[in-house]
């Protein structure tokens, strides 16, 4: 029998990192699956990544990964535009201007933009067009073939290791330019302690920055890798020195929000190692009931921040107004353990696999609609 005091109507949860693979990639995800896997975790809006084919680097391009939204996502779904012509972290700007009323901000995610003169020009324009950069913060050089952390597990396992300094090094980089220009800069996937340390001191500065994590930085770290696939994300994950500076940053406020960056790949993809698999997991059914048992149930931080760090200040950073018609009900009695099989998400690579989590999602309502209704299975209304 559920405990009825413990069913929990909440403000429906917001993405702003996710990748839906459609068009160009749906043997991973297509809009319809990606929406029903968030509709599932009790999601109302997602921001969706461009690494598509074609690239929504043009209104025409856009325009296709819009169609495709208007006719299977079953949430409101927003796409970026990228910052450069093919998502090529190089090369050629995207037209700003023309693009920013279409889109709620310019991401090329997956990459980080390695010429400071091409994203101080970038900040530029996208400043005057009145919009946001959400940055993939990594400096090429400093990858050196690296696929996890560059930390104890890498060492004693013999792996190519990621430095942080591959991270923190461009936020420095890219902080200093905000400072320049005053452009709105959100940064992606925060994983590393030196990064904390940089964004806090760029918002006592009162730069106009703001920043994410995700659920596998805060409840993971390198002692706990396993040799699987479903252990690779970039950025990795990183020290327990990391998580702790991670876990502080989001009860002190630095961290705005947490994303999933919910990335799936098809099962071949993910079944290569450590070494040859994808990089990417998927998050969007297991976010909430992880950050529930793992950080609220354990008192590091309350109820009422889980919901302003994955609802209101998602809302606030893109200047989405309140939604009252957008919510998501939840058992937070109800305990199970987590099982990729039972996902809507094409994907299925989580390290969380079997982890025992508490809260159910039982509905979730968008825009006054019924998108998810947990009955005798799951199942996705439209």
């Amino acid at each position: 029998m559920t405990d009825t005091e413990n069913i929990v109507k909440l403000p429906a949860f917001v993405d702003l990192h996710v990748h839906f693979r459609e068009p160009g990639f749906s043997y991973k995800e297509t809009i319809a699956t990606g929406s029903k896997a968030a509709a599932a975790g009790g999601y109302s809006d997602v921001f969706t990544m461009p690494n598509l084919n074609p690239v929504p680097d043009s209104a025409e391009h856009l325009n296709i990964q819009k169609q495709i939204i208007a006719g299977s996502a079953c949430i409101n779904v927003h796409p970026y535009a990228s910052i450069t012509l093919g998502q090529k972290g190089g090369g050629e700007l995207v037209d700003f201007s023309l693009l920013a009323p279409l889109v709620p901000g310019f991401s090329d995610d997956g990459r980080g933009v390695q010429s400071e003169e091409l994203m101080l020009e970038a900040m530029r324009r996208c400043k005057q067009a009145g919009s946001v950069i959400v940055a993939h913060c990594e400096v090429d050089s400093l990858l050196h073939g690296g696929y996890i952390h560059d930390g104890e597990y890498a060492a004693a396992h013999r792996h190519k290791g990621i430095c942080s300094e591959s991270e923190w090094r461009e936020i420095e980089r890219d902080l200093r330019l905000v400072a320049e220009t005053g452009c709105r800069f959100h940064i992606c996937h925060v994983s590393t302690k030196e990064s904390i340390s940089l964004i806090r001191q760029a918002k006592q500065q009162g730069l106009p920055v703001t920043c994410e994590t995700a659920p596998h930085y805060l409840l993971l770290n390198d002692s706990m890798l396993q040799e699987s696939g479903s252990w690779k994300m970039n950025p990795p994950i990183r020290s327990e020195k990391d998580q702790e500076a991670l876990l502080e940053a989001i009860v002190d406020g630095t961290i705005d929000c947490i994303a999933t960056d919910h990335a799936p790949h098809s099962a071949e993809e993910k079944s290569k190692g450590l070494e040859h698999s994808a990089f990417g997991i998927v998050g969007l059914e297991t976010a909430f009931p992880l950050l529930y048992t793992y950080l609220v149930k354990r008192d590091v931080i309350s109820l009422n921040r889980l919901i302003e760090l994955m609802s209101s200040a998602p809302r606030r950073i893109m200047n989405m107004p309140e939604d009252r018609n957008s919510y998501t009900m939840y058992d937070l009695s109800q305990e199970y353990t987590i099982d990729p099989e039972t996902f809507f998400s094409k994907g299925k690579a989580t390290p969380f696999a079997g982890w025992k989590v508490q809260g159910r999602c039982l509905k979730t309502v968008c825009n006054g609609r019924t998108v998810f209704e947990r009955k005798n299975r799951n199942e996705c209304s439209k």
